[in-house]
């Protein structure tokens, strides 16, 4: 029997930037979990026995501030060299040798792959032959598997490669290829890295992402580690997920239709965050609040988005015991009734209902108003326009639904407004 861990993507030390921008983000903690995730999948190999460790690219996330990176990774393999176990690595597009000024000697149980060309490794007492090429510069662009070599006869065979296939979304298409291209080379499992979701892309013979050793922000969502795959004499392989992460990032969404007042949105958070804290799970969660629906509690919800907000993180830290991190609340509720309520005035609130009115119902006029919206947005930062949902500001159709959200919110500070003179 052969069994092995397949990982990739551990991106240690990556930098997070932006977190301190967010109040009460456990900085310390979500800057350590790539280590503490590496820690795990270290002691996951000693306590399962396996036979060898396989990482396929993105080791690290470019060049290190400090050696400190790279002396704790060297580390790691280093308790790994105590119980003979062997480590095989790819250079991904973070790692190439063009965007890593420092390096480190790293221990005599670990070997990297070459770049210029692939290199095949024989394993004789397993009966294993390893296949890989690591990438010599960041933007590798050519199919690197057309040139790895047949199956090795008589020998198990592995192919080692860091690729986006033919394409997924979120990351930069390098070492394109297709599951025939990998078929067709005869091997008998294929470890992929550079994709961040975990990914069965074929079943027989089995071709696997393993996704990420740790979730880094909030669009690397669920339960994150890697792979151990078993090889019984004369049977197809095993492959089982192990979960390594020490913080999960989560989306929550909380359909508020039937709610009618600010508390039972909050009682419907309530019931939800139960169920994710009941998992018996000794992790932090990291999670994103979208309050969706049409409500009739939406005018009251538009009107104290702050005031809600923070009586969403309130509960999170209450009921979550120091284990629940709340990163964003995005409410994304409609009234029950789609026409705005008419001012037949001449004063301040009949104008704002004419205008919001008027771009309701006139998509000319919503144009005119993104079109001098473009100055401001053109200044947003451009991890603002990662997320899906930010990039489709910029629709027509979208800034309908922003109008409806907002109508309450500008009516009711309106309304305040009046009342104070």
């Amino acid at each position: 029997m052969v069994k092995f861990i397949h990982a990739a993507d551990i991106h240690l030390d990556s930098p997070l930037r932006g977190l301190e921008r967010y109040e009460g983000a456990p900085v310390d903690e979500i800057r350590q979990a790539t280590r503490r995730a590496l820690e795990n999948m270290v002691k996951l190999a000693i306590k399962d026995r396996v036979d060898f460790v396989l990482l396929a690219g993105d080791i690290y996330d470019g060049d290190w501030r400090d050696h400190n990176t790279g002396l704790f990774f060297a580390k790691q393999m280093s308790v790994l060299r105590t119980k003979n176990i062997q480590v095989f690595l790819i250079a991904g597009n973070h790692d190439a040798k063009n965007v890593m000024s420092k390096h480190l000697r790293l221990p005599d149980n670990v070997h990297y792959f070459e770049t210029a060309k692939p290199e095949t490794v024989h394993l004789e007492k397993l009966g294993v032959a390893i296949h890989g090429q690591g990438f010599s510069t960041k933007a590798v662009t050519k199919n690197l598997s057309k040139d790895y070599p047949a199956a090795t006869p008589d020998m198990f065979n592995i192919g080692l490669l860091h690729t986006s296939m033919t394409g997924r979304e979120g990351h930069d298409s390098y070492a394109p290829c297709t599951t025939e291209n990998l078929i067709n080379l005869g091997y008998d499992y294929w470890a992929l890295g550079h994709v961040h979701a975990r990914e069965c892309v074929n079943d027989q013979p089995p071709v696997w992402f393993a996704g990420n050793l740790q979730g880094r922000h909030i669009r690397e969502t669920g339960p994150k580690g890697c792979l151990i795959v078993t090889v019984e004499e004369s049977s197809d392989p095993s492959v089982q997920f192990q979960a390594l992460d020490v913080i999960r990032w989560e989306n929550i969404v909380i359909d508020v239709s039937d709610a009618h007042t600010l508390e039972d949105c909050l009682d419907s958070f309530k019931e939800k965050i139960t169920g994710i804290l009941e998992r018996g799970e000794n992790l932090m969660s990291a999670v994103r609040v979208r309050i969706e629906g049409k409500s009739i509690a939406h005018e009251a919800l538009a009107a104290q988005v702050e005031n809600f907000q923070e009586n969403i993180r309130a509960i999170a830290n209450d009921y979550g015991e120091g284990r629940m991190w709340v990163e964003k609340v995005k409410i994304r509720t409609q009234p029950c009734e789609s026409e705005f309520p008419a001012h037949n005035t001449d004063d301040a609130m009949g104008e704002l209902s004419s205008i919001i009115e008027s771009l309701a119902t006139d998509e000319t006029a919503r144009i005119k108003l993104l079109e001098e919206l473009e100055p401001l947005t053109a200044k947003l930062p451009a991890d603002f326009w990662k997320d899906k949902e930010n990039r489709q500001l910029v629709d027509s159709s979208t800034l309908l639904t922003a109008v409806q959200q907002a109508y309450p919110m500008l009516a009711a500070r309106l309304r305040k407004s009046e009342e104070v003179t």
